[in-house]
């Protein structure tokens, strides 16, 4: 009789440790990427007088820059909520973006959050492939007949 009490205790103490890791494991995770200079800084910039150089010396130098002919400085801060097993979701992001005139002189600094983006791919890169739409066994068996011994003679 005594035994039986001892197992439901350790079975509901198991039940309830049980419970609270799986809860505790559907917190909410946040992860914070990128980096946005401080408004302090950023008002240090003077439109028309501030040059390239002046810029990555006020605020720092961007991760990303302009594609084409070096347009502009663009400082990006996102962050990511992920729960449980979902898929993480962007729920904020901000862009800063610094364009300058063909001499490097600063024409405009624009902000933009999340309600004004786009998800945009900067760079794609595919590579074709021999590969066709064949399966592994089909391809191993496939070259049976082409193995050529004097090639490995060197």
């Amino acid at each position: 009789m005594r035994k039986d009490r001892h197992v439901i205790k350790t079975l509901f103490a198991a039940a309830v440790v049980g419970a609270g890791l799986m809860l505790g494991g559907c917190a909410p995770q946040y992860k914070n990427h990128g980096y946005i200079p401080p408004q302090e800084d950023l008002d240090k910039i003077s439109i028309g007088q501030d040059t390239r150089d002046t810029v990555a010396q006020t605020v720092g130098v961007p991760a990303s820059a302009g594609l084409l002919t070096n347009s502009g400085y663009y400082y990006v801060r996102s962050r990511r909520r992920a729960v449980g097993f979902l898929a993480p979701k962007e729920i904020e992001r901000e862009v800063v973006a610094v364009s300058f005139n063909a001499q490097g002189v600063v024409e405009n600094v624009e902000r933009f959050g999340l309600e004004r983006g786009n998800v945009i791919t900067l760079d794609r890169r595919v590579t074709s492939s021999s590969v066709r739409d064949r399966s592994f066994i089909r391809q191993l068996l496939g070259n049976i007949g082409r193995f050529n011994p004097a090639g490995l003679a060197g």
